[in-house]
């Protein structure tokens, strides 16, 4: 693919592309109604355009979206900083048994280390969007912010998520 080509993206998208060396590119919330010759989006996202899907939920997500797209498109990635995951706080965090409620969710606390289970566990992860609909009452519950609550760079948007796990799971356990 070279970097020719017409591309468009989303707005939850725009920083990923940027930061993959792509510079000619249009954002539209709505990649279907732009003439393009291939939008990047979501992974999630429904097109009947051509297009490129990314999963941006985890800092190794937004890693390999940037690889993809800069050897798709022949870029050079910018230089860009994304926190390391991998270490001793995440064997750490195996004892931690939490309960999640959404896939996107899912991904971050699995790549952070904790243990995802559905019985005897220690919290309750959900999306802001579930908020009326989770009752496990005394256990400690974690209220993420979804797609609307958060910011459009997808990664200050992986570094709020991650920062609001770190703090309500970690340190009270």
């Amino acid at each position: 693919m070279k970097s020719s080509l017409k591309v468009v993206t989303t707005p939850m998208c725009e920083e990923i592309v940027k930061i993959a060396g792509i510079s000619n590119y249009i954002v539209s919330k709505t990649p279907d109604s732009v003439e393009a010759d291939i939008a990047v989006v979501l992974s999630e996202t429904e097109l009947s355009t051509k297009s490129i899907k990314i999963k941006l939920n985890t800092f190794s997500q937004i890693k390999q979206g940037v690889e993809m797209l800069s050897g798709m498109f022949g870029t050079t990635p910018l230089d860009y900083k994304i926190k390391d995951t991998a270490g001793s706080k995440k064997n750490k965090n195996r004892k931690i048994k939490v309960k999640v409620y959404s896939n996107f969710l899912k991904e971050i606390v699995e790549d952070m280390g904790f243990s995802v289970v559905d019985k005897n566990y220690n919290f309750v992860v959900f999306p802001d969007y579930m908020k009326n609909a989770i009752t496990d009452g005394d256990i400690g519950s974690v209220e993420i912010p979804s797609h609307k609550n958060v910011p459009l760079n997808a990664i200050k948007r992986a570094e709020m998520r991650y920062n609001i796990l770190e703090k309500k799971l970690c340190m009270k356990h």
